[in-house]
């Protein structure tokens, strides 16, 4: 390196008479400027070591190339006849420090090479470049310029002014905009954006981007590389072994970069710290997008401090959409396997979305750097959530498995079935008949399905499981957020909305946080605006329990109807016609009442006026979540808790304003009719939402495509034009899918003891939901702008207040909705094994007849005679207290609440033991970050340290291996 500070010195001397002593020494910024698309000084793989001499200067050129003529092969020399004229005249402008080597690459041969690997032209491109190589309708009318965003406007709008004075702003910031004309319509025209290099290197460093800069080093010691060696050696042996089926082959996914490097802010000032083999490269699809997002949000369009934002214009009509494009077509006529995929959305659909992916695991890493961090958080919890539903669901199959063998073996089931001389009382007041109990040995065989002995097990099981899933959720997102490198991004402050702005603009405050002035929302105004808020919520679930009421009149009233049917088998199952026509109804009226929900929380919700759009969003999905589990849950509270608890006895029965009777549970327990209506409602509710996610875009796509045939335009239409005609993506973004996944996370962890297979339905429809989804983002919608993010927002919150409830209702629906309790004090107290201990089916022997009353039909005044049962622990009518409650009523009764209070802590103690037992990221991962974040401290020292020691070897300086 001794030679080159002699050809530097003589250099100087040679140019020394054009240039400003003063440009030589003084050091400049590293400011990219507008007029250059690629700015030579501030690219990696353009920058020479400073031994390099220019053409400019025949002398020195030739010395130099005489003397690395050995080293340097004939692509190497023409590489640097083409690039050493464009670097001499930036390193005479910005003077000698920015012509230095990068610090990790210690000579120009290095640096050439790399530089060779990237300017090459086309025809040298590797087959897999070629493969990956965006289409022609993905760049500017130039071929050179990628678009980057697109906006959409009608020449017909009236905004015309404020759409130039915008697009005139974003020029100024740097990006470069072509209009293009719509091809099936006219009256659309379509902005394509571009921006260049030393627009996405300033709002990088604005919007502190961590970009690679270094290759991760995990093993520092040699115990850990003799184990990094030996499971080396495993891989290989495995590789001998068949491929697991679930798991994603990589050489399927062969356009994953490696996410190993370690990261750091992005500085234009030490862009010499950063791995930039590729400028085109370097930001990503998803990361430009962005990037020319927040340069939208941010740009007047009139003068004012809240003109601004691409938010107002699409407000106000003057584009009509705003998107990244797509990064060209999803199909293929040639297959994947042999030719490899066509762009990242290719490989998508057919590693991801296709139907025949079901089995497979997601690739997270492509959906996450297509579709950006908070899409890719929202697959990785659903898989996650899918995931855990195996175990559940196997258990719950069991339990119900458990059920169907023990059947026939059922002591309780015998006895009802053999029950040929027990009349029940009248269930209904005019049109039922006597029947006798062993017509309900149905009804009591499948109600021993959901009600035995795994009951309590699969409820305790469920509780821990929701702890579990939770707990190692967090683990499984430190782990994600650690390989997205999310762990030190924070969310930037959010710009305010722009109808706050509106609002109250002529009231301002200083943002503590930025420092700024911004519209200021009084304390009674807000609270004012809040109180109105929830009053409105309790109004829609008063609105709710109307229906819920509505629905029970209708019950009341539609069984004496079928009790009189003339169809014999409507007539004799009358009790299950009436729940399931009442489930039918209620499942209409729950559809309907969504709709109405969905309205009347945006208005409330826009009502609060929300500073920001997380406040916003999060104030909506809590609204919309309370709408919803209220309605769907409110109807199966009622017949787990209500139904048949205030229906009176023969005799005193409690009438609803006087005329109609209360519904009463069946002789074999209200269960059954528990399971029915959660069963239906679960599987109509999936099933309808699954037709609506993927059925409407698919009509509307279908439609749009039908009506561009009809009208016999062009088909060879850019990637721009078919994006515009897919569906955008949901109003409020993830809300929808996420209060999907979550309600049903209710309905399979709140009464889960009265129906165990709710884990193996959810399970089953997730899988199907994954690819829908999936499906859906790929090929039915626009592409969403890729938004970082780096947990799932409210919703965790929203999860585990419904573990807590789902451990209260699950006790609750054990101790009053089953019979597990009263068969229990039975067998322990009052039937053959009294004081031995529950061992076998025979201590249940008389149950039946111990849980049925007696009634005198004579006092009916029907003409009746006799004796009828009824459920009920009461004294019969020849004691001296007649139809009082028994002592095993206040028996059964004290059981049911110690059992609620034993259940509930037993549960939430393991539930909060296991909470501390598994730490939120696991310890090597901890070890892994702080050790991380020393050596990036490190590395970025030595760097610079290297950096400045080449400037001084650049001077002629001395110097020492020290900081200089």
């Amino acid at each position: 390196m001794v030679h080159h500070s002699g050809s530097i010195q003589s250099f100087k001397q040679q140019k020394g008479m054009n240039m400003n002593k003063n440009e030589i020494e003084k050091e400049q910024p590293l400011k990219p400027s507008r007029s250059q698309t690629h700015p030579q000084n501030l690219s990696k793989h353009f920058s020479l070591n400073c031994s390099i001499q220019t053409p400019s200067s025949p002398g020195p050129s030739a010395t130099h190339k005489i003397e690395h003529g050995r080293k340097m092969n004939k692509v190497e020399s023409n590489l640097y006849k083409l690039s050493s004229s464009a670097f001499s005249d930036s390193c005479l402008d910005v003077g000698k420090d920015s012509c230095i080597e990068d610090s990790e690459h210690g000579t120009d041969e290095a640096q050439l090479i790399k530089a060779k690997v990237i300017i090459r032209k086309p025809e040298t491109m590797t087959k897999k470049e070629k493969k990956v190589a965006a289409p022609p309708s993905l760049f500017f009318k130039d071929g050179k310029k990628r678009i980057d965003y697109i906006l959409v406007y009608k020449k017909s709008s009236l905004q015309v002014e404020k759409r130039s004075t915008f697009e005139r702003n974003l020029r100024e910031e740097g990006l470069m905009l072509e209009r293009e004309q719509s091809i099936t319509n006219s009256d659309i025209m379509f902005v394509k954006i571009h921006c260049p290099w030393d627009t996405l290197c300033k709002y990088a460093e604005r919007m502190n981007i961590r970009m690679p800069f270094r290759k991760k080093c995990y093993y520092t010691d040699w115990k850990n590389r003799t184990l990094n060696s030996l499971f080396r050696k495993t891989i290989q042996l495995r590789s001998w072994l068949p491929k697991n089926p679930m798991q994603l082959d990589k050489e399927a996914l062969p356009d994953l970069e490696e996410t190993d490097c370690y990261t750091a802010p992005f500085s234009r000032a030490r862009m010499h710290h950063f791995t930039i083999t590729n400028k085109d490269t370097f930001f990503n699809n998803s990361t430009r997008s962005r990037i020319v997002h927040h340069v939208l949000q941010r740009t007047k369009y009139e003068d004012g401090k809240t003109k601004m934002g691409i938010n107002k214009l699409l407000n106000n009509g003057t584009y009509e959409a705003s998107f990244p494009p797509h990064e060209g077509s999803y199909q293929s006529r040639h297959p994947i396997k042999t030719h490899g995929a066509k762009n990242h959305r290719h490989l998508l659909y057919k590693r991801w979305a296709c139907w025949g992916m079901w089995y497979k695991y997601q690739p997270l890493d492509l959906i996450r750097r297509y579709f950006g961090e908070k899409i890719g958080l929202y697959f990785a919890w659903l898989g996650w959530y899918t995931g855990m539903l195996i175990p559940a669901a196997f258990v719950g199959l069991f339990v119900f498995l458990y059920g169907v063998f023990t059947m026939h073996s059922s002591q309780v089931s015998k006895e009802i079935c053999q029950a040929t001389e027990i009349l029940m009382c009248p269930m209904c007041e005019r049109n039922c008949m006597l029947q006798k109990l062993n017509e309900s040995c149905i009804y009591a065989k499948v109600t021993h399905l959901f009600d035995n002995g795994g009951t309590v097990f699969f409820a305790i099981f469920m509780a821990i499981w929701a702890t579990v899933f939770l707990e190692f959720w967090k683990r499984r997102r430190a782990v994600l957020t650690y390989d997205w490198d999310l762990i030190d991004w924070e969310e930037e402050e959010e710009n305010v909305r722009p109808q706050f702005e509106r609002k109250y603009a002529q009231v301002e405050r200083v943002n503590p946080i930025t420092g700024k002035p911004e519209p200021y929302q009084p304390f009674m105004d807000k609270l004012l605006r809040l109180m109105i808020s929830i009053l409105g919520i309790f109004l829609m679930i008063s609105l709710v329990l109307t229906t819920v009421f509505a629905v029970v009149v209708y019950r009341l009233v539609a069984m004496e109807h079928f009790a009189s049917f003339k169809w014999y088998f409507v007539k004799k199952y009358w009790q299950f016609a009436t729940s399931g026509t009442g489930v039918c109804i209620n499942f209409v009226i729950i559809m309907f009442l969504n709709v109405v929900y969905e309205k009347v929380a945006y208005f409330l919700t826009n009502l609060e006026q929300p500073r920001t759009e997380l406040e916003w969003e999060n104030s909506y999905a809590l609204k919309m979540f309370l709408f919803q589990f209220v309605n769907l849950n409110s109807s199966i509270f009622y017949i787990a808790f209500f139904l048949g608890r205030f229906s009176g006895r023969p005799g005193k029965y409690n009438k609803l304003f006087d005329r109609w009777r209360l519904e009463e549970c069946h002789p074999s327990g209200c269960l059954i009719d528990l399971c029915l209506q959660m069963s239906v409602i679960m599987v109509l509710k999936q099933t309808w939402n699954n037709f609506m996610e993927l059925g409407y875009p698919l009509f509307h796509n279908w439609w749009t495509q039908h009506k561009i045939k009809r009208n016999e335009q062009v088909m060879k239409l850019p990637q721009w034009e078919k994006d515009w005609n897919l569906q955008p993506m949901n109003l409020h973004g993830l809300i929808d899918e996420y209060l999907e996944m979550v309600l049903q996370f209710g309905f399979v962890t709140i009464f889960v003891a009265a129906f165990p297979l709710a884990p193996l339905l959810a399970l089953m429809n997730n899988i199907i939901e994954i690819r829908l989804d999936a499906y859906k983002f790929v090929t039915q919608w626009r592409r969403p702008l890729p938004a970082r993010a780096t947990n799932i927002g409210i919703w965790y919150g929203i999860l585990e207040g419904i573990g807590v409830l789902a451990v209260i209702t699950n006790a609750f629906v054990i101790a009053i909705t089953s019979d597990y309790i009263p068969r229990f004090v039975y067998a322990f107290r009052y039937g053959p094994c009294k004081g031995q201990g529950y061992s076998q089916e025979r201590c249940l022997k008389g149950y039946v007849n111990s849980s049925l009353s007696v009634f005198d039909l004579s006092e009916l005044g029907t003409g009746q005679s006799g004796y009828c049962r009824y459920r009920d622990y009461r004294a019969p009518p020849w004691s001296n207290n007649s139809y009082e409650l028994t002592l095993q009523f206040w028996h059964v009764l004290a059981a049911r609440l110690a059992f609620i209070i034993v259940f509930e802590h037993l549960v939430f103690g393991i539930k909060s033991f296991i909470a501390y037992l598994i730490p939120d990221m696991p310890k090597d991962l901890s070890d892994r970050v702080r050790r991380e974040k020393y050596l990036v401290q490190e590395m970025m020292y030595d760097a610079e340290l290297e950096h400045l020691q080449k400037q001084r070897k650049c001077q002629g300086k001395q110097y020492h291996q020290e900081w200089p």
